[in-house]
């Protein structure tokens, strides 16, 4: 007789379960599956606890668990702007090799501090880096210009020991070590401005037009030299212009000799991004081809990663479409306001200053002041045009020009203000970066007239220049005085003082002297001091002439009194000679 509440049947019958059966095995099963979905929350909880208890700093690579001094070896991915992993975790005394591969668009390399660097890779290219043995944690990065600051940083950390502090090789040049402007200093005599006149559209309704990218080191304010990027080895670029529905057909040419790639951006086109503005290598060239389809004035620029990097240092230009039924001028210009952050004497401006938009000095054409070293020269009663765009990268513009008013003002494509129109007049085009506009303006009478950012703060950092409206005497009155200076401090010691050197020399032996009788007391000694110190007198005087010539008038300014007080001193000694 079968048991109570069990189901038995023959042994060729297949098994059967009760329903208490059935819903105790249904239950198991969900605890088993709840057991299982509690362990992957748990893991995953504490691996995010784990990155808040590190701040959210990059996790560590991980490790083989080999023995203590085994070898390991890590994959570097290169990208921009990161290295993949940031940081590598091994046991002290771990022979430490790096595997790495660029997969960026543009060339990077990994420098490590203190050790091995690869050469600069290309797209696909690899290197490996035998570091030896890590003892210490080693921190590095890509070395090429502003990629580190713009995040490509690495570590070999030790384990155990702190993440190391970033040093000046890898967060960029100290602020300590950049170049610094002088605003007394003065070009030299053979300088010239970046020249500022803007060529009417040239004819035909297509313009070829080839822009190399280049890369040398430029004086960007007197004594200051910087390593910029640029289009055509100028800065700001070739001003460019056309009309309303012209073709524009540009090569971008990145020059061979150039360490890094480039690209071009032309606010005036409407272009696919990832075509005609993708970043090239050197010794790479593409065509940018576009159709002008909206008047202004418009910027172009690199925008290869990082972008600030690339204007901030230089590639930048504007390019000119003319409004329909643009009035005649007597003259026409083209002033591009942008900003200095300034490097090491002839290195690449620094990205960190422009991160932390620490401006160094605001310019007109890419030098600072130098409009006010050479005015820009008109008439009075001539009717002038002035084109406008503020490159930036981060600054923006109050476009002024002291003692005139603008009768017509064009921004960003359309007429704020037009000449009849109430008798209105505007005193700024207020600009924002990558913004343009014109003004028209006539000066009144002969004189001087400042360009200059009514953003004040910035005349004083190099956006200054003048107009200079008629014949002003006192524009030629600096560089008479600098040229008058500077043959004087040459002719002095070049001709009064060896002159001076034979006549004490003449005298002395006229009276019979010799060495020691000048060394002894009396009228040979008195003879001996007033000798010297005339020739002190006269060096100091050609020094004089020399820092007038130069601008340098504190140094003048020192040199005069002591040219002063020597003179004194001769004629006391003089005195002393009598008979």
């Amino acid at each position: 007789m079968a048991a109570s509440g069990r189901s038995v049947g023959t042994g060729g019958d297949k098994p059967t379960f009760t329903f208490e059966q059935i819903v105790l095995r249904f239950v198991v099963g969900v605890l088993f599956i709840a057991l299982f979905v509690l362990i992957v929350e748990f893991a995953q909880v504490r691996g995010r606890v784990g990155g808040l208890e590190t701040g959210g700093a990059p996790a560590p690579a991980a490790a083989t668990q080999d023995p203590l001094g085994s070898p390991q070896s890590f994959k570097v991915v290169l990208k921009e702007m990161e290295v993949i992993p940031k940081v590598v975790e091994v046991p002290a005394g771990t022979p430490v090799t790096l595997n790495v591969v660029n997969q960026g668009a543009v060339p990077h390399n990994l420098t490590v501090e203190g050790g091995p660097k690869t050469p600069d890779l290309k797209t696909g290219g690899t290197a490996t880096l035998d570091l030896g043995t890590a003892t210490k944690t080693m921190p590095g990065g890509c070395s090429v210009p502003g990629h580190r600051d713009a995040g490509m940083t690495f570590q070999v950390r030790v384990s155990g020991t702190a993440p190391a502090a970033a040093t000046p090789a890898a967060s960029g040049a100290s602020l300590d070590a950049s170049a610094r402007l002088d605003p007394s200093a003065t070009p030299p005599a053979a300088w010239q401005p970046y020249d500022p006149k803007l060529a009417p559209a040239p004819g035909g309704r297509e313009h070829r037009v080839t822009l190399t990218a280049t890369e040398g080191v430029r004086e960007v304010a007197p004594g200051v030299r910087q390593q910029l990027w640029s289009f055509n080895g100028k800065t700001p670029g070739p001003g460019l212009r056309g009309r309303v529905g012209d073709l524009f057909t540009v090569t971008l040419v990145n020059d061979q000799q150039n360490k890094l790639g480039h690209s071009i951006d032309f606010h005036a086109s409407k272009v696919a991004w990832n075509e005609e503005m993708r970043t090239i290598n050197p010794g790479e060239r593409l065509v940018y081809q576009f159709k002008a389809k909206h008047a202004g004035v418009y910027m172009y620029h690199c925008g290869t990663a990082p972008t600030l990097h690339h204007i901030g240092n230089g590639m930048y230009g504007a390019i000119v479409v003319d409004p329909p039924a643009l009035g005649k001028a007597d003259h026409e210009y083209l002033l591009v306001q942008s900003e200095l952050y300034l490097g090491p004497q002839g290195q690449p401006g620094s990205l960190r200053k422009m991160q932390n938009e620490s401006v160094d000095a605001v310019v007109f054409n890419g030098y600072a002041t130098q409009y006010k070293f050479r005015p820009i020269r008109v008439e009075p009663g001539q009717r002038v045009r002035v084109w406008v765009l503020d490159a930036g990268p981060s600054e923006n513009s109050a476009f002024h020009i002291v003692g005139t008013i603008f009768d017509t003002a064009y921004k960003e494509g359309g007429y704020l203000l037009r000449p009849g129109s109430g008798r209105g007049g505007a005193q700024v085009l207020d600009l924002q970066p990558a913004q343009g506009g014109f003004v028209e303006f006539t000066f009144d009478e002969p004189g001087l007239y400042p360009i200059v950012t009514h953003k004040f703060a910035n005349v004083a950092k190099g956006a200054l220049g003048l107009f200079q409206a008629g014949d002003v005497k006192a524009t030629t009155r600096a560089p008479l005085t600098r040229e008058v200076g500077i043959r004087f401090g040459v002719s002095t010691v070049a001709v009064f003082l060896p002159l001076q050197i034979l006549t004490g020399i003449a005298l002395a032996a006229h009276r019979g002297m010799t060495l020691r009788s000048l060394a002894g007391p009396g009228y040979g000694q008195t003879l001996g001091e007033k000798v010297v110190l005339f020739a002190a007198v006269l060096l100091a005087s050609g020094a004089h002439g020399v820092a007038v010539g130069r601008g340098q008038d504190r140094l003048a300014r020192l040199l005069g009194i002591a040219t002063l007080l020597g003179s004194v001193g001769v004629v006391l000694l003089a005195t002393a000679l009598l008979p």
